[in-house]
């Protein structure tokens, strides 16, 4: 009886320290994907149906799914 108790309570240490780890891992990733903003090309801002503004400061995607994304 003993054994069984100790090997259902190492069983669910290990069931929430493994979702522990997926939670920082996730948060981990989250974090990486908001770091610095990437550029796009002119043809792929115009592929992702926005506007090249290349005139303006920042040379920025205008519209489309790259909105906001420097053009380079």
């Amino acid at each position: 009886m003993r054994i069984r108790r100790i090997l259902a309570a190492v069983i669910a240490t290990a069931a929430l320290a493994g979702l522990g780890l997926t939670g920082v891992a996730t948060a981990a990733t989250a974090a990486t994907a908001q770091g610095a903003p990437s550029s796009v090309s002119p043809s792929e801002c115009r592929q992702g149906g926005g506007t090249p503004a290349i005139n303006e400061p920042g040379n920025p995607c205008k519209g489309g799914m790259y909105d906001g994304e420097t053009v380079d």
